[in-house]
């Protein structure tokens, strides 16, 4: 992961960073992992994944999670199982916390 983040610009470089430690914060038993060729956690198998692009921040937290927490994520473009965060806005980590541990409930049940 260490690598992954440091193959991009010091201001992205900054935003993974702190997304990193938003999620290990709210899933301290999770495992970090390249699953994909991008940054994951997992516990008891995937639970989320990042990735920095050109404009945006991508956010894997699963479908159930992006359903879950529509009302939260509705000014954000989406996917299936995907949200982006614009690299011009700022990033709602406090969002990003409740979905980690959303997530983390749903994997240990």
């Amino acid at each position: 992961m260490d690598e992954y983040i440091a193959a991009f610009p010091k201001n992205v470089q900054d935003i993974l960073t702190k997304l990193r430690h938003a999620i290990s914060e709210s899933a301290p038993k999770a495992e970090e992992a390249i699953s994909y060729g991008i940054p994951t956690f997992k516990l008891n198998g995937n639970l989320v994944h990042f990735a920095a692009f050109k404009n945006h921040i991508g956010f894997y937290p699963t479908p159930s999670a992006i359903i879950a927490f529509k009302k939260e994520l509705s000014s954000y473009k989406q996917a299936k199982g995907s949200v982006q965060f614009p690299m011009d806005k700022e990033i709602p980590f406090d969002v990003i916390k409740k979905i980690v541990k959303y997530r983390v409930k749903q994997n240990l049940s």
